[in-house]
């Protein structure tokens, strides 16, 4: 899909992450943390950063989504189905590819899933110093809730939960062609 971005035109696609793409998807974890990496404990950001093991774990639990921009990874998002709605987990966008939609367009993918799984709410936990992330969630929609954990290993957390829209009316939008079924 080409989208117009601030900086021009830029191809961005949307697909399910097969198991070899673990090693990249947790450079992007790796690269995209980097720089909030002295705001977390060491226990806590080595959770928002696995290896390529804990990806391949990601990939056993439920559906992982990447962004590719001419051929190279530049996000992800993954997602557990859960019985209080779809958990979106390990969401991740490089810095150099921030600004773009990425982020957005991954969360309008893991709304697609949600969706056509009758599912009724997606739901994250982030910490209070992402807030690059924080402003994408609040504009698609996301509230802060008193509910959930509080903490990671000694970092500090917060839940924010939205309804999935029903069809045509996402305040986030659904990315075209994003493989999310595969």
């Amino acid at each position: 899909m080409l989208m117009m971005t601030a900086g021009g035109w830029n191809k961005t696609s949307i697909r399910r992450a097969r198991s070899a793409d673990a090693p990249a998807i947790a450079s992007v974890l790796r690269e995209s943390f980097a720089e909030f990496r002295p705001q977390y404990t060491p226990e806590a950001f080595a959770a928002t950063t696995p290896a390529s093991e804990g990806v391949l774990a990601r990939l056993r639990e439920g559906p992982v989504w990447l962004a590719e921009e001419e051929g190279v990874i530049v996000g992800t998002i993954a997602a557990v189905v859960e019985s209080e709605g779809l958990h979106i987990r390990g969401m991740a966008v490089r810095p150099t590819s921030r600004g773009r939609g990425v982020g957005h367009r991954l969360l309008a993918c893991a709304e697609a899933f949600a969706r056509r799984r009758g599912l009724a709410r997606l739901f994250l936990s982030t910490t209070p110093f992402l807030t690059e992330a924080i402003r994408l969630y609040e504009r698609g929609g996301f509230r802060s809730v008193p509910s959930g954990p509080c903490e990671m290993f000694g970092t500090p957390l917060f839940t924010m939960v939205r309804a999935v829209s029903s069809r045509g009316q996402s305040s986030i939008g659904e990315p075209e062609n994003s493989d999310s079924e595969r």
